[in-house]
């Protein structure tokens, strides 16, 4: 109680922060994950268990503190995991992990054929992604490279747009175009487009095939219905990865709607060969004040949640 806190808030943080599980059976306390991250967490733990065993107790801000110092005093070892090269860019800019949960992530994604990553925006989920594809693509693991997205407006009505059916979609997948622009340069993405290597399509198109040797990735997956999401999960075939990733504080389905991706979540959760990367406002690696934005709005959604809470209870008491 004293070293996880009311309510296991210290345990939560730990997990975040590191990317790992932590679970205690029987006075006994395990952690899993990553190996330079389980090392972390065990002497976090060791060292915060010195100060409960003087103090009694341990607060939230000496835990993040304690963290704060070990990562610093560990910096040198960090960078050096991080250091490993997924692919580099047209102009030459190597692409590799800048957080432990990048890290995590990416070894995921060369583990797992279904990865999901969750998490808000800026994490790095949808470009690490489009990465490893293009590693695979590469290293000749995969022939084709599958982008997809479902068109869903962000709480916005565009309207009518002009065009062919082409035309009209590219608004809705930008955010894979630029990443396969950058990695690939222009010209070689357009080569590879018209040799039908990479296809960047909205999730309708996907009915009714199936996937082989194919690298796959849903991109906004919390826009995703129940349905949809059990029809792309179907769609692979042999040899094939899909990675699923979507930000679930960003739902712009319509009201009645259930996230396929939440759905997800629940079903999938343990089944073999799936793999599931939680990101949090610590693996944003955008402008620092992102990362505050984040945890403001986090730390008002958990201040309504418990606000809905008690006034469910105030009501079952008054009945």
């Amino acid at each position: 109680m004293s070293l996880f806190g009311n309510f296991d808030k210290n345990r939560k943080y730990m997990e975040s922060r590191f990317d790992v599980k932590i679970k205690t059976e029987d006075g006994i306390i395990s952690v899993k994950g990553d190996k330079l991250n389980v090392d972390l967490v065990k002497e976090l733990i060791r060292q915060v268990l010195e100060v409960v065993k003087k103090d009694g107790i341990i607060d939230f801000q000496s835990l993040k503190y304690h963290a704060d110092m070990l990562v610093r005093e560990n910096k040198d070892v960090i960078k050096s995991s991080l250091d490993d090269i997924i692919v580099t860019t047209a102009s030459g800019k190597p692409i590799k992990p800048k957080t432990l949960g990048q890290k995590s992530y990416i070894n995921m994604i060369k583990e797992k054929d279904v990865v999901f990553g969750i998490g808000p925006a800026g994490t790095g989920k949808t470009y690490l992604a489009v990465a490893m594809a293009i590693k695979a693509f590469k290293a000749n693991e995969i022939n084709r490279i599958i982008l997809t997205r479902p068109a869903v407006e962000a709480g916005e009505n565009l309207g009518f747009l002009p065009g062919d059916l082409q035309d009209k979609v590219d608004p809705y997948l930008r955010p894979l175009y630029d990443a396969l622009f950058e990695i690939f340069g222009f010209e070689t993405y357009q080569n590879l487009v018209e040799k039908g290597v990479i296809e960047v399509a909205p999730l309708a198109y996907m009915r009714g095939r199936t996937l082989d040797n194919s690298f796959v990735i849903l991109d906004e997956a919390q826009n995703t219905t129940y349905e949809q999401m059990k029809m792309f999960l179907t769609r692979l075939g042999y040899g094939s990865k899909a990675i699923i990733t979507g930000d679930i504080t960003q739902i712009d389905l319509p009201r009645g709607k259930n996230s396929g991706l939440k759905s997800a979540s629940r079903i999938l959760k343990g089944v073999k060969g799936i793999e599931f990367m939680e990101f949090t406002s610590i693996d944003v690696v955008r402008h620092p004040l992102v990362q505050r934005i984040i945890e403001a709005y986090e730390k008002d959604d958990n201040k309504r949640e418990r606000m809905k809470k008690d006034e469910s209870t105030d009501r079952q008491s008054n009945e």
